[in-house]
């Protein structure tokens, strides 16, 4: 007699449950992890309430907490790179209010390579490190610095394109060896400061 009804998944968790995991342990409340998942909120509830039988918890937290990993994920495959002591930055974040506006701007005029974006938050490459962009109140965003080669000609381009310096490039520090690090800085287009930074070298290094 043949067994009607779908197979058992190899996996812990199915597809869908895993995504709505992944929306739960990234703190994404229900109705945002439907409207990421193009589900309805009840099936969100759904997947989760079989994610926790499935795994023995009994609330929320608990299954954000979880360390789980899907059996088809690179990290599955790979298993861990790095010592984990070699912490290096990954991402930066900073919020908007105009989400579109300030991506276009961020891609169009100061010209960082756009990764990828969504209906709340996009996601730019400066250098290896990704920027992380999400509408918000941008009151108390951190300052972020971007270090360029030549920092004269990158305020110049800044100029060009209409974008407000709000200081020319100064020399802030000099190392003992003569290296010398600079620092200009630049509005955006909602009021908030950013900075560029340059390290030069004494004469007959190398630019770093």
């Amino acid at each position: 007699m043949t067994k009607r009804g779908r197979p058992p998944h190899p996996d812990t968790l199915t597809p869908a449950e895993w995504r709505v995991v992944e929306g739960v342990r990234h703190g994404l409340t229900n109705p945002a992890i439907a409207a990421r998942c193009n589900l309805s909120v009840d099936a969100v509830k759904f997947h989760v309430s079989s994610a926790l039988g499935k795994l023995g918890l009994t609330s929320r937290r608990e299954l954000q907490q979880w360390s789980g990993v899907r059996a088809d994920s690179a990290r599955a495959r790979a298993g861990d790179q790095e010592r984990p002591d070699d912490w290096l930055l990954g991402q930066v974040s900073r919020t908007t209010r105009d989400l579109p506006a300030m991506a276009d701007w961020l891609r169009d005029v100061v010209g960082l390579r756009e990764m990828m974006r969504f209906e709340t938050a996009a996601f730019f490459d400066c250098g290896g490190v990704r920027l992380y962009l999400s509408a918000g109140d941008p009151a108390n965003n951190s300052l972020l610095y971007f270090r360029v080669g030549d920092i004269e000609a990158a305020v110049a381009m800044l100029r060009e394109r209409g974008v407000t310096i709000r200081s020319a490039p100064h020399r802030i520090h000099v190392h003992e060896d003569g290296t010398e690090e600079w620092m200009a800085f630049f509005t955006d287009p909602e009021g908030g400061p950013l900075g560029l930074m340059s390290v030069i070298p004494a004469a007959g290094g190398e630019l770093t």
